[in-house]
C-alpha cells in the first residue's frame, strides 16, 4: 500500500481504523478486505430496500457490496477522522465495532510488517492472510482473531495509548 509505505503517519492502524468507521457508517457487515497495488478492495453485506409500503418492506434486503478504496480515498477518510477527533487520538464519539476492531487489527499488522494482507470476518472473527517477504523469499502467514481476542485487544488499548514517555520504554506504542 503506497499510502503506508515511507510515510510513518499513514501505518495500517490507523488507515483500518479510519476505513472501519466509513464501514460502520455505511450498514456494512461480514466484511473481507484485499489489499490491492492502489488501495483496498472491501466487501460485506448491506441492507438494501425501501421504507415504503408494508410492513415486510421496511426490513429491506440483505446483499452483497463491494468497494474499491484507493490511496486517495484512505488519505481522505484518514484527514476526516482526524480532523474530527481535533487532535487527539481518541474519537469524541463511540466508536463503531469496525473502528475498534480494525484499528487494533491494524496495529497488529503494523507489528508483523506484511507486504500484502487479506482478510475476513466470520461470526465476529477475523481470519487474516499475511504475505510475509524476507531474505530467503516470501511465505504466508494465517492468524485468526475470535471475538474475546478483538474484545481484550480493544479493552487494553487504552492502556497502551497513555504511556508516560518519560518513564516507559513502551513509548512508541500508539
Amino acid at each position: 500500500m503506497r499510502i503506508y509505505e515511507g510515510s510513518p503517519r499513514h501505518d495500517f492502524e490507523e488507515v483500518f481504523r479510519s476505513v472501519g468507521a466509513f464501514l460502520d457508517q455505511h450498514g456494512m457487515r461480514d466484511i473481507l478486505v484485499l489489499e490491492a497495488p492502489d488501495g483496498f478492495i472491501v466487501q460485506g453485506m448491506v441492507v438494501q430496500g425501501s421504507n415504503s409500503g408494508t410492513w415486510s418492506d421496511t426490513v429491506g434486503t440483505v446483499g452483497k457490496e463491494t468497494l474499491t478504496f484507493l490511496d486517495e480515498d484512505i488519505a481522505r477518510f484518514m484527514e476526516e477522522a482526524a480532523a474530527r477527533r481535533g487532535g487527539r487520538t481518541e474519537p469524541d464519539h463511540e466508536a463503531g465495532h469496525y473502528e475498534t476492531a480494525f484499528r487494533v487489527l491494524g496495529q497488529y499488522l503494523d507489528d508483523q510488517k506484511p507486504r500484502d494482507i487479506f482478510f475476513f470476518e466470520q461470526d465476529g472473527a477475523f481470519v487474516l492472510r499475511l504475505f510475509m517477504a524476507g531474505q530467503s523469499g516470501g511465505r504466508h502467514i494465517l492468524a485468526e482473531f475470535t471475538r474475546d481476542d478483538i474484545d481484550a485487544l480493544v479493552a487494553r488499548g487504552p492502556s497502551l495509548r497513555h504511556v508516560d514517555p518519560l518513564h516507559d520504554d513502551r513509548a512508541s506504542v500508539r
